[in-house]
């Protein structure tokens, strides 16, 4: 029997193959190709490094860590915005075999020790603060005994792994080496003794955790080796045709798998210019460094490019130098992606899909796809990964054009979630397919595109956001007996959150006092923008609450109908 229909399933052909080196390795073949080209640029500070400066900082950052006696395989957490630190604590935790654990600066206090816990850090870097948080004193808020601790020696009740907590900064808080401190620790450190510690690495080794939000609680702490990233970043790069001559504007965060993979490594691959502009998104910021710095290729969300295309300024730039990047993190609207093709002259803008998980890019656009092509779909599955589309119900592979779950298999996938193999096994199946949770539909090419999710994941601008972790820090609230979030259409971001709330009986709050609970215990952008207090919930006969009812109801009763009719990819 001959099927009338193809089935949804494609393979990303390569005549590449995967790249088998370690990040290290592979960074002294780049630096040996390119001695002289500027890996790295931070616009704010002025400072540069050829790729020639950039290895041998990062190998000073590597000795330091070894000094601090840091083993293979060792936790280091990072917890700081954009500095150019960032991308050197990045590499040189490679090039001696730590796990760099990626700790988003929005975090506060509740969500800091939980990364740190589970990782089982052993050091962290962070910063003094940005704008309204004082990192240093979250810090001591979560590892109160550091401020009585001898630089290196930290004993913590809480954290009984930490030892060391370094401030990429000058000043010296009690209990901190500062960053100059820290460089010279490894000053009498062997380069002979890097040397053999970068030999015995495995590209299979894990070499960075990232953690993403998770459907039973707190979040879970992606497992991603060498090989992952490496080659994720690399074939995004091949995605866009980097090349040493390309000149990358990086707005977008290093603690996400779209800064430190899709940005750094895809420019460190292929003896690219990284382009920091400002340590946290600003439009007006990434306009000028686009201009300065005669960039080639910007990233962003949505959000991002929408706030540069909006900028009151934006017509005073010339952008003429930009030809591609990447547009991911969120639902893509069209218009917005022909805008950036226009406007922003960057005619080879590409859309990457994916999730953390997978490294984090499954599909992406051809650059030189038809315009319905590079700016209705997320593209084609990348080189060397496979994707599929499945009945939810059976996990058979549907007819092309019908929607179900889009899944990807390939290098990319993750190790697992750190700690925890109960949510690893329900995230990744027994033939290694990784499960998206997301809805798609896939034509007879092999070009997807995202209809919806089937779990209840809510991305805000870029940030994936889980309903679980939200309702059970407010189950925490005295006052609140039940409560259910939920994501609502956005013009600017997506999606926003909002929570329905029950109380307890005879309890009275309201909008504000719930976001006061919030703040400074979990990040901003999990604080729900709406709270609405209810009695009861819409539910099926037999008793589960029907998220999509509710969705229903706050679009008509915020009037949000205009954001929820924005066509994306």
């Amino acid at each position: 029997m001959v099927r009338s229909t193809p089935l949804s399933y494609a393979y990303g052909s390569s005549a590449t193959p995967p790249i088998g080196l370690t990040i290290p390795d592979f960074l002294d073949h780049i630096s040996d190709s390119f001695p002289d080209n500027e890996a790295l640029v931070d616009v704010p500070s002025g400072r540069r490094w050829t790729y020639t400066e950039f290895r041998d900082d990062c190998r000073r950052v590597a000795k330091s860590l070894m000094k601090l006696d840091v083993k293979r395989g060792d936790r280091i957490g990072i917890w700081a915005t954009n500095y150019p630190e960032w991308v050197l604590v990045q590499f040189g935790s490679a090039m001696m075999g730590a796990v760099l654990v990626n700790i988003n600066p929005a975090y506060r206090t509740h969500e800091l020790e939980h990364a740190l816990k589970n990782s089982e850090a052993s050091t962290l870097l962070l910063i003094e603060r940005f704008k309204s948080s004082d990192y240093v004193s979250m810090f001591y808020d979560v590892c109160p005994e550091a401020r009585d601790s001898t630089p290196g020696a930290i004993r913590s009740e809480r954290l009984p792994e930490l030892r060391s907590a370094i401030l990429i900064g000058d000043q010296s808080p009690p209990g901190m080496f500062n960053w100059q401190q820290f460089l010279a620790l490894g000053e009498d450190v062997a380069y002979d003794e890097l040397d053999e510690r970068q030999a015995l690495l495995d590209f299979d080794d894990v070499i960075n955790i990232q953690y993403t939000s998770g459907t039973t609680g707190l979040p879970k702490g992606a497992s991603l080796t060498h090989r992952n990233i490496l080659n994720n970043g690399f074939f995004s790069g091949e995605g866009m045709l980097l090349s040493d001559k390309d000149r990358l504007c990086i707005p977008v965060p290093f603690y996400h798998c779209f800064g430190m993979v899709l940005a750094n490594l895809a420019c460190v691959t292929h003896g690219a210019t990284m382009v920091v502009p400002a340590e946290s998104f600003d439009a007006l910021a990434t306009l000028q460094a686009v201009e300065q710095e005669h960039c080639t290729a910007l990233h962003g969300v949505p959000t991002m490019f929408i706030a540069e295309l909006e900028h009151p300024e934006f017509d005073s730039f010339d952008l003429r130098s930009l030809r591609t990047g990447i547009m991911a993190g969120a639902p893509c609207p069209i218009e917005i992606m022909k805008k950036v093709n226009e406007k922003m002259h960057a005619s080879q803008m590409t859309i990457g899909y994916g999730e953390t998980e997978a490294s984090p890019v499954a599909t992406q656009t051809p650059v030189d796809a038809a315009l319905e092509d590079r700016t209705g779909t997320v593209g084609l599955p990348g080189p060397c990964v496979e994707v599929k589309v499945v009945d939810r119900e059976t996990g058979a592979i549907v007819p092309c054009g019908t929607q179900g779950e889009i899944c990807y298999r390939g290098y990319n996938i993750m190790r697992g979630y750190h700690n925890n193999p109960e949510a690893t096994a329900e995230a990744i199946d027994v033939a290694g397919w990784l499960h998206s949770g997301d809805l798609a539909t896939m034509d007879e090419r092999g070009y997807c595109k995202i209809t919806g999710r089937a779990k209840e994941m809510i991305i805000r601008g870029g940030e994936n956001v889980y309903p679980r972790e939200i309702e059970e820090f407010l189950f925490g609230h005295p006052k609140v007996k039940n409560v259910q979030v939920i994501g609502v259409p956005d013009e600017k971001y997506g999606e926003e959150i909002q929570a329905w709330i029950e109380l307890r009986e005879g309890e009275t709050a309201t909008e504000d006092e719930v976001k006061a609970y919030c703040k400074g215990k979990i990040a901003h952008y999990k604080i729900p923008k709406y709270v609405k207090f209810v009695t009861e919930y819409p539910m099926t006969i037999t008793g589960k609450i029907q998220k999509f009812k509710m969705r229903e109801a706050a679009i008509k009763e915020l009037g949000l109908e205009k954001a929820a009719r924005v066509k994306t990819a």
